[in-house]
């Protein structure tokens, strides 16, 4: 399994993110591409290496060409993702930060989420940073990313609403039950949208997990300080010696809801956090036809899908229970096609390929693209893929 592991012993904030996402191997003009489906043609990356107290380090700064500064609400940050071509995963998963650090905002300033405003020029600095973390930690191939505690800073910073203690007091509630700390620099190390992306991708926060190391990158802040004030990104292979992880299965049954409101319930449940959700039909007492939905969990994501069940759909009880599951280690690579390029998820068991298939929605975006029917695009990656399995297998 691919892992990711962000060291913030200077923080995080979301250029910091993307720099060390591309000193860490990201493609460049990959990310400038994915900038262009944004659709925002003001903005640009202006990427540069520099040297913080000793550590040669990627800095990224989000310029906005004759952007005139505006503040823009979230349903006018929403509307900009939406309105982009970038993959849909991406996309909810990056509307789902954004809800994030709104509704952050808005319980410490105890005003409408509706009112609540993105300040960095006009808040396309933060749709950027956030976009293309989503999608750069899924460009390379990331299965799982894992964070350390998070050096926050201390003292005050000034800001749109006055002059507030550091840590922020959204970033603070951002990294509710997750580990930081302070080393007296009074500086503020991590911002909201930092703290926001983290928690959000973040699955599990402390010391370094055994690995093997592949790449190590560093994204640089802003200011110069007496320690680099860099966030290190190391990226390799799992070394742990079992693949057994402790899982929570959440349960319930459903007998009086619309059943068109499942694939909104579903979609939620995966930018929560969910790992897998699935549907089985069931008779209940009565002889009721009704319908159980499983969700598979991490215990720390028990509690939002709880409260989340009980808000949106008709249920009024729930039951859970910790399982052990063990998983097959999986690889992202990207196949070239007679239509385009694949990704294709492969799966392995002891270091060894046991399965290969493609993407989905790669697969439906170069039907659509290409006018041709999606079997014939899975045709032609059933085809490549024999190809490729065999070579992986020969190796």
């Amino acid at each position: 399994m691919r892992i990711g592991y962000f060291d913030c012993f200077s923080g995080a904030s979301g250029d910091m993110i993307l720099g060390a996402l591309i000193d860490a191997g990201l493609s460049q003009r990959k990310m400038k591409d994915e900038l262009e489906k944004l659709q925002i043609p003001t903005v640009r990356l202006k990427i540069k290496k520099v040297n913080k107290a000793g550590i040669q380090a990627t800095r990224v700064i989000v310029e906005g060409k004759n952007e005139k500064r505006h503040h823009r609400n979230l349903n006018e940050i929403l509307e900009i993702v939406e309105q982009s071509s970038i993959d849909p995963e991406v996309k909810e998963k990056s509307k789902e930060i954004f809800k994030r650090i709104a509704e952050a905002e808005a319980k410490i300033h105890r005003r409408p989420i509706e009112e609540i405003h993105f300040h960095e020029i006009g808040g396309l600095d933060s749709v950027v940073d956030i976009v293309c973390s989503v999608w750069g930690i899924r460009q390379l191939g990331l299965d799982e990313i894992y964070v350390s505690r998070v050096n926050v800073g201390s003292g005050f910073v000034k800001c749109e609403h006055g002059i507030l203690p550091v840590p922020a007091p959204a970033t603070l509630l951002l990294m509710k039950e997750k580990p930081i700390y302070s080393t007296g620099v009074e500086k503020e190390l991590l911002t909201p949208t930092g703290a926001a992306i983290l928690t959000s991708l973040g699955s599990q926060f402390g010391p370094i997990p055994e690995m093997k190391v592949e790449s190590v990158g560093y994204g640089a802040g802003r200011d110069d300080l007496p320690h680099p004030n860099v966030l290190r990104l190391i990226i390799g292979r799992s070394l742990s010696t079992s693949l057994r992880e402790k899982i929570m299965v959440i349960e319930t049954n459903i007998d009086d809801m619309n059943p068109q409101f499942y694939d909104y319930i579903i979609e939620r449940l995966f930018t929560i956090g969910a790992r897998d959700v699935f549907l089985t039909p069931i008779i209940m007492k009565k002889n009721r036809p009704a319908t159980l939905i499983s969700i598979i969990s991490s215990a720390e994501k028990l509690n939002p899908i709880i409260e989340f069940l009980l808000k949106e759909t008709t249920t009024i009880g729930i039951r859970w229970h910790e399982d052990d599951r063990i998983c097959a280690q999986r690889e992202i690579i990207t196949i070239r096609t007679k239509y385009g390029n694949l990704r294709f998820k492969v799966a392995k068991w002891d270091g060894k390929p046991i399965n290969i298939s493609p993407e989905y929605e790669d697969c439906k975006n170069l039907a659509f693209k290409k006018g041709i029917s999606i079997k014939e695009v899975f045709d032609e990656a059933k085809r490549v893929s024999l190809f490729a399995h065999k070579g992986m297998k020969t190796k």
